[in-house]
């Protein structure tokens, strides 16, 4: 058992490869075959590929949050658990992300009249992601003055859930949503918020309240409530709308040490 949140830690990292696999090849390719002798090409559409990638990121985000309780609930500490963790998520919520945004740019920039004149740089930004993920989750390992409850800076994980929501929503369209993720300038301010959430000072709150009372936990029920409303009115739109109700809710409640200071 002692070993359960590392294999848990594993799982994540394991799924977030997976998801990266499914996610680079989904894309239309040629594949040869042979008739008479002769060599004939024909194309071959993995667009549905994409969609399993956010399955395998969801089952990522489970993984991270059962390696954590487990670790509490069997009283298993260890630097090197912790340090596998970060490790694990800076793949999953930070390189599966960031190939994500970079799959939309390339589609949002093929669509383009000058496609074939459109450089690789272009689509470079995506990658700011894992950069700024690997950041903040060094930062987090260092980092021991935060209020218990809170995270300084968003954490990887609900940065990686709300990218993950990008194949599905561009999947069903809910409301429209997804023809906004075809253009370039809306996933740029996008990719800029999220480095900016990971690295910023902002107090985001932790989905285990500090205590189990209305005082303290009241974001959490808030956020649990409104999701789950949300659901049959939303459908896979609920992700974002819980992403954005998750950041509102981080601004409104104040942090022990703030509502000292009144």
């Amino acid at each position: 058992m002692k070993h359960l949140p590392n294999l848990l830690t594993l799982g994540n990292l394991f799924c977030g490869c997976i998801a990266i696999a499914y996610v680079l090849t989904a894309q239309p390719y040629t594949s040869m075959n042979l008739q008479n002798g002769m060599p004939t090409w024909s194309w071959v559409y993995g667009a549905e590929q994409i969609y399993w990638g956010s399955v395998f990121l969801a089952i990522a985000g489970v993984c991270d949050l059962l390696d954590g309780f487990t670790a509490r609930a069997l009283k298993i500490h260890s630097p090197i658990g912790k340090d596998l963790d970060s490790l694990a998520d800076v793949v999953s919520f930070g390189v599966a992300p960031s190939v994500i945004i970079y799959k939309f740019l390339w589609d949002a920039l093929m669509s383009e009249k000058n496609a074939m004149d459109v450089s690789m740089l272009a689509m470079a930004p995506a990658f700011l992601i894992a950069c700024f993920a690997a950041l903040r989750l060094a930062k987090f390992n260092v980092t021991t003055n935060v209020p218990k409850g809170f995270f300084s800076g968003m954490p990887t994980p609900a940065v990686g859930m709300f990218v993950a929501s990008f194949p599905l929503l561009a999947w069903y369209n809910p409301y429209g949503i997804g023809n906004y993720l075809h253009n370039k300038w809306v996933l740029y301010i996008i990719i800029g918020l999220l480095c900016w959430f990971m690295v910023s000072t902002i107090s985001f709150i932790k989905l285990m309240p500090a205590k189990w009372n209305l005082a303290s936990a009241w974001p959490q029920l808030i956020l649990v409530v409104c999701t789950l409303a949300a659901i049959p009115i939303l459908g896979i739109a609920t992700i974002p709308f819980a992403f954005v109700l998750y950041i509102l809710l981080s601004l409104l409640k104040k942090r022990p040490d703030e509502e000292l200071a009144q």
